[in-house]
C-alpha cells in the first residue's frame, strides 16, 4: 500500500448558508378628517385591503377616535402603493361637504 492510501481524509467545514434578512416592514397609516363617513372608510378598507366588515369597522372607529389608524402592514413597495390608492380613492358621495380622498402615510414598523 502506498502512503497516500493510509492518509486520513481531509475534512472541510461545511459553509453555512447566510440567513436571509427579512425586508423591513411598513405600516400604512390612515389619517382622520372631518368629512368622510364611516361607510366611506369601511368600503375603502374592504375594497383596497380586502378587510372584513368587522376589521374595516374597527379601523373606521380607531381613525375617528384617535385621529389615525394602521390599516395594513407590508413591504415598503406595497405600502407606498396602498398609500397612493387611499389618496386617490376619491370623494365620499355621502358627505355633504366637498371633499377629496383621505390622507395616508407610511412609516416603518418598530420591530
Amino acid at each position: 500500500m502506498s502512503d497516500s492510501a493510509l492518509a486520513e481524509p481531509v475534512v472541510r467545514p461545511v459553509a453555512k448558508k447566510p440567513i436571509p434578512k427579512r425586508p423591513p416592514r411598513y405600516n400604512v397609516i390612515l389619517w382622520d378628517d372631518p368629512v368622510h363617513t364611516y361607510d366611506y372608510v369601511i368600503g375603502m378598507m374592504q375594497k383596497l385591503f380586502h378587510h372584513s366588515a368587522v376589521q374595516a369597522m374597527k379601523i373606521a372607529e380607531e381613525v375617528d377616535k384617535t385621529g389615525r389608524a394602521i390599516c395594513f402592514t407590508t413591504s415598503q413597495e406595497v405600502a407606498e402603493l396602498k398609500r397612493d390608492q387611499i389618496q386617490s380613492y376619491g370623494s365620499d358621495p355621502q358627505s355633504s361637504s366637498p371633499n377629496g380622498s383621505m390622507s395616508a402615510t407610511i412609516e416603518p414598523t418598530m420591530s
